[in-house]
């Protein structure tokens, strides 16, 4: 009986580092059905940033790594890494060629255009049209963008809001070629064994029982805006007489200036601040925490706000990007306006204050997040997605 051809998928993603494209890549190249095969390919991380290829290896996916594919705009780089896709492609020959991020994004459409791929497809995780540059750089990315985006058979936003800026706001291109499918993540796993968990976090950072645990979860770079998250801080540690311990969970450019930022504001003995740089076993460690933030310019969808549902901890963010979408107001968390310490450190007192509040809106985080962000709903809608893009491309 004669075996039938699978659907070959080339994945691209600029970069293996942490964060939700690494999550995103690597369950849509794990989890397919048995119709597809897919290579995926990337970079390595920036100077700065913990690489996440531990997060492949646990679920068994194997990468081809290209060291030309850097971050940053460089001619030369750019040119090899171009030149690497088009031989990739020649090789491996795919149906489908799908995108993930800016760089892979431009460098990946771009050959599979060029070689004719049949379906392009790119997944925007965020964009860089506002808060990143000036108006003229803006203005370039956004034109490149365009142009892109009519060599793309299909466009994936992450959420309804991140489609509205696309096409009604920056008017990348019509609405009717974009669909939005959200991201998905191994959820389970931060729901597992809590209170377990909760002890042994607390025990390794020496957070008492009587302590409110407060994480960000980030890069330290000047988009996740941690001078907000720190004023806020210390306009609640002179209000509170609570004692509380705040983490700042990563690593990047900004560490000297949050370092010093910390020492400026001088917070008193019952409010103290840690930097723990990167933690791997950010389940475990979610589960000694009490609130978790995000303080961000900008943003696609943030994974640490998903995570910390899923281990019903309530969060505090700014509002930004597709926050609105991955969280319910007041009931699993809080969304303040950007630049606002004020606000935000009046619903991080309410939490901080109140226990029985508190506790109510951990309760809701793991009903909501389970089924929304589990990967198995993505790799299901991107797969119908697929198939409805071959199917239009032969008629």
């Amino acid at each position: 009986m004669e075996s039938v051809r699978k659907i070959k998928v080339l994945r691209i993603i600029n970069r293996f580092n942490i964060g939700g494209p690494t999550y995103n890549a690597t369950f849509l190249t794990r989890y397919m059905s048995d119709d597809f095969e897919t290579l995926l390919v990337g970079g390595l991380p920036e100077e700065g940033e913990s690489d996440s290829l531990h997060v492949l290896e646990e679920y068994g996916v194997q990468p081809l790594l290209i060291d030309e594919m850097k971050r940053l705009p460089n001619f030369s780089s750019d040119r090899k890494a171009y030149k690497r896709l088009k031989q990739i492609i020649e090789e491996f020959q795919p149906d489908i060629v799908h995108t993930h991020a800016s760089k892979a994004g431009a460098l990946g459409r771009k050959a599979a255009y060029s070689l004719k791929v049949p379906v392009i497809v790119h997944t925007f995780h965020g964009h860089v049209f506002h808060s990143y540059f000036g108006k003229v750089k803006t203005a370039i990315f956004k034109a490149i963008e365009r142009n892109l985006a009519k060599k793309s058979t299909g466009i994936i936003a992450i959420s309804e809001l991140q489609k509205t800026e696309l096409s009604k706001e920056h008017h990348i291109c019509p609405e009717q070629k974009i669909r939005v499918i959200n991201l998905g993540f191994d959820l389970h796993k931060f729901h597992e064994n809590l209170d377990e968990k909760r002890a042994v976090t607390r025990k390794e950072f020496n957070v008492q029982e009587d302590e409110v645990a407060i994480a960000i979860v980030g890069r330290l770079a000047p988009i996740k805006n941690h001078s907000l998250f720190l004023e806020a801080m210390r306009i609640v540690a002179s209000k509170t007489q609570k004692r509380c311990v705040a983490f700042i969970v990563g690593d990047g450019t900004e560490r000297d200036v949050i370092t010093d930022k910390i020492q400026d504001l001088g917070f008193p003995s019952h409010f103290r601040v840690e930097m723990t740089s990167w933690i791997k076993d950010i389940g475990t460690f979610n589960a000694g925490m009490d609130i978790i933030c995000l303080s961000s310019n900008n943003e696609g969808t943030p994974v640490s706000l998903i995570e910390a549902q899923a281990a019903n901890i309530p969060v505090v963010t700014t509002d930004v990007g597709g926050v609105k979408d991955i969280l319910l107001e007041g009931e699993t968390g809080f969304v303040v306006p950007k630049n606002n310490p004020e606000i935000y450190a009046e619903k991080m007192l309410l939490l901080i204050e109140d226990e029985k509040k508190r506790k109510k809106m951990s309760q809701n985080g793991w009903t909501f997040v389970e089924e929304k962000f589990h990967y198995t709903t993505l790799v299901k809608n991107v797969e119908a997605y697929y198939r409805e893009l071959l199917n239009a491309k032969q008629k």
